[in-house]
């Protein structure tokens, strides 16, 4: 057993830097809650209890999910001051978490958890008083948040244990028979390679103990009555009049071979009491379905309530059965139903492409987004609610891949019912874009006429700047206020106010003030780099420098390269560049730029575009390209004096780590490898990976050849492998780095393999992250430098 290692203090340090907090923005954009992040946590909270069910990982103890961060603290801040003012009533070192707040913005919920269990509190924001509303009761187990606030402002919805479930169904110790699975004739069951099933019936009944929920009703009062039937109650949403109730049940049979969001459930209106008035929908487990990206389930999906008025569900239904190689006019149907709930549904409009989401304006406007897998095209239209197929309005067809040409997302806002609706003024609703360029992203606000469908820029990114607007506050055709973040190369991303006015003159007010995290990279020099592969795809990556190097006078520096591959059907879009270069330089927890503090020269976000144009597929040519993009990343380097050929090392986490490991075995580029977290046998993912939808029966080639473990005799390279032993992740369970590692190690392979306890896809605990950076930098030590 290896023992937790820690890294020099140069890098050690640079973990131990206290996080930004999060600012929540009220409504009515008067105050700011102001949540505090720890630090990481230690590997015995990673080491708590923990069950794997259906696809979810939960603490049995406290009915929570598990590896979840919680916030230590939070506190007020006034926006028209900026002045600060603490919360009175907390415990001392809450773990709080899902922090919303009421539609009126004058409270503020939050879950605080505790070691055996979740309660629900809320603070007042005129008293600044904190307070339970709940005691440590609240089944926080499925995703989402487990509570709702109702449009009044003034009662909660939440999901609560059941009263008197008893203890837990504990593990039979003699089993009454095998584990069966059936299948049919000609029943396909197509699926990726889930991870945290369930696996007998004593995992059934544990899933049916822990996931089981009664919803209670609860004034903020603190009056408490149940509301409705207990059940495993997935999801719920309450109208924007606050009289019904859209709740989603799931029920058996379960499944050993998808997660639970596959699982027969009903779709029922409820009314205010919590009694049935009409099940929309009852759904049967989807095990099989085409194996297409953009098929979808047969019948009703996507249940939810339309925003704009007070209670009307609207939900899709595919034209096509769900399956994407058919060819049809029209693949998906939108239907409403208002209450009482007891009519027939309303045809809506159809959507030609597979339908991604609606965005609610009002009776006259909104907005639908459809998209298309294959070609990788995206339509945006205007349609009015109570109108036919020829009421609707393309606004814009285009490849998503196509950043440079990216109209930006339509703005919402929050009605008094709290829900999301199009902000709209004088017949204009705003856009707001990441203003994608050769040069770099320069975000932008644009108003969008509904007359005239042009647009009018209000404001974009000043040049020699990152600025990203975070909430819009008011806006009209030529004016806007909201608050933004503004950062630069060398300044830290601080809040600021800003107002843009008629003539275009800018006001701007810093709200917050945060000095830099890392005093010892300052003089960390940045640079992004543009290059061209060998065919004439245009290529980009990030380097990063230590302070005062210089290559004419210091020489090369030992390389540290880091990619994650992405596919293409379109060249000329692989290259377009996707950050800015103003960006400032904050280390993430997997970031490989903690070695520039060690005198490493980091390439980063290097370009790995797989392309596939027209018929062809990316992955028919995966390695030749794969080698293109890493030979005109080195040749950049090498002739820029950064590098010396023979001093570079290659590195990626998940996807990165098949591309790190398929590198080494088709080329002699590189010195050393780092792959974190991988895939290297595709014949364990056989229905499709990443982005690949061909199963290994249809492309055998692919699949043999594109994995590093049917060529691990050819790795010659030193390679750490890296993996956490509690990867939930489908397709990159921790056998796969085992088996590789296995096989590297049969052939003679110089290779490393560090199995971290505890942890998942991504490393949480301080031990963990500081070995990690301790393992990659020994191995760059002894193998590069």
């Amino acid at each position: 057993m290896q023992l937790y290692q820690y890294p020099p203090p140069n890098i050690s340090n640079l973990v131990d830097v206290k996080h930004t907090p999060s600012f929540l923005w009220c409504p009515n954009n008067e105050w700011i809650i102001i949540a505090e992040r720890p630090s990481l946590p230690p590997i015995e909270q990673l080491a708590q209890d923990e069950l794997k069910l259906a696809g979810h990982c939960i603490n049995p103890v406290n009915s929570d999910k598990s590896r979840i961060t919680s916030y230590v603290n939070i506190h007020l801040q006034k926006q028209s001051d900026n002045s600060q003012h603490f919360i009175q009533g907390l415990p001392q070192n809450p773990k709080i978490n899902n922090i919303t707040w009421s539609p009126d913005g004058k409270k503020v919920a939050f879950l605080l958890k505790t070691s055996t269990g979740v309660a629900l509190w809320y603070v007042d924001i005129a008293t600044k008083t904190a307070q339970a509303l709940s005691d440590a009761t609240v089944n926080n187990t499925f995703p989402g948040i487990p509570y709702y606030w109702f449009p009044n402002s003034q009662q909660i919805l939440y999901k609560g244990i059941v009263n008197n479930r008893g203890i837990a169904p504990s593990t039979p110790r003699i089993p009454k028979g095998p584990i069966v699975q059936e299948s049919q004739q000609g029943n396909k069951t197509m699926a990726r390679t889930y991870q945290n099933l369930l696996q007998n019936t004593h995992d059934e009944a544990l899933f049916s103990y822990y996931f089981t929920s009664q919803l209670y009703l609860v004034s903020l009062a603190g009056k408490s009555t149940s509301f409705g039937k207990a059940g495993l109650i997935r999801q719920v949403a309450i109208s924007p009049n606050g009289a019904y109730v859209l709740v989603k049940n799931l029920h058996a049979p379960f499944s050993y071979q998808v997660p639970s969001s596959f699982f027969p459930h009903t779709v029922e209106v409820w009314n205010a009491e919590g009694a049935l008035v009409n099940t929309l929908a009852n759904l049967p487990l989807t095990e099989s379905a085409p194996p297409s990206f953009a098929s979808v389930r047969k019948g009703r999906r996507n249940f939810m309530w339309r925003s704009d008025v007070p209670a009307t569900v609207y939900w899709v239904e595919a034209l096509d059965d769900g399956d994407a190689t058919k060819t049809v006019d029209f693949r998906d149907q939108i239907y409403y139903l208002s209450a009482p709930f007891t009519q027939q549904a309303t045809p809506s409009i159809r959507c030609r492409l597979r339908f991604g989401r609606i965005q609610w304006g009002n009776s006259e406007t909104a907005i639908i987004h459809q998209w298309w897998w294959a070609n990788r095209q995206e339509m945006v239209l205007r349609f009015r609610p109570t109108g036919t197929d020829e009421d609707k309005k393309l606004l814009y067809k285009k490849s998503w891949e196509d950043i440079y040409t990216a109209p930006g997302n339509f703005l919402m806002t929050k009605n008094k019912a709290g829900k999301a609706v199009l902000l709209q003024s004088e017949q204009s609703l705003f856009l707001k874009g990441m203003g994608a360029s050769p040069k770099g992203n320069r975000p932008f606000i644009d108003a969008f006429s509904l007359t005239t469908h042009e647009t009018t820029r209000l404001w974009q990114s000043e040049e020699g700047y990152y600025e990203v607007p975070s909430k819009i506050l008011t806006a009209n055709p030529t004016s806007c206020r909201f608050f933004m973040t503004r950062q630069s190369k060398t300044l830290r991303p601080n809040y600021y106010a800003c107002e843009i006015l008629p003539d275009g003159t800018k006001n701007m007010r810093q709200i917050s003030a945060y000095p830099h995290p890392y005093p010892n990279l300052k003089g960390v020099q940045k640079q992004q780099l543009h290059y061209k592969r060998n065919d004439g795809v245009d290529l980009s990556a990030n380097l990063y420098l230590p302070p005062n190097y210089n290559p004419e006078t210091d020489g090369p520096l030992p390389v540290l390269m880091w990619a994650y591959p992405r596919e293409y059907k379109n060249a000329n879009l692989a290259g377009q560049v996707k950050n800015s270069p103003h960006e400032f330089l904050f280390l993430w927890v997997g970031s490989p730029i903690y070695l520039v503090a060690a005198g490493y020269a980091v390439l980063d976000q290097v370009s790995m575009p797989i392309i596939g144009e027209g018929d062809a597929q990316p992955n028919d040519t995966y390695k030749k390209q794969l080698l293109a993009n890493a030979e005109a990343a080195i040749d950049n380097l090498v002739t820029m004096g950064v590098a010396d050929p023979k001093k570079i090392a290659i590195g990626g986490h998940s996807y990165g780590a098949f591309m790190t490991a398929n590198l080494l075995a088709h080329s002699n580029l590189f010195a050393a490898g780092i792959a974190r977290s991988g895939a290297y046998n595709r014949t364990l993912t056989p229905f499709g990976f990443q982005s690949e939808e061909r199963t290994l029966w249809e492309a055998t080639d692919i699949y043999m050849g594109m994995s590093p473990f049917m060529h691990a005799h050819k790795i010659n390279t030193p390679l750490l492998l890296i993996h956490g032993q509690d990867d939930p992740n489908t397709g990159t369970y921790p056998m796969q780095s085992e088996r590789f590692f296995q096989a590297l190690k049969g052939h003679g392979a110089t290779t490393r393999l560090v199995m971290l306890p505890h942890e998942g896809h991504g490393y949480l605990a301080r031990e963990s992250v500081l070995h990690t950076l301790w393992e990659m930098y020994t191995w760059l030590e002894k193998y590069v430098r």
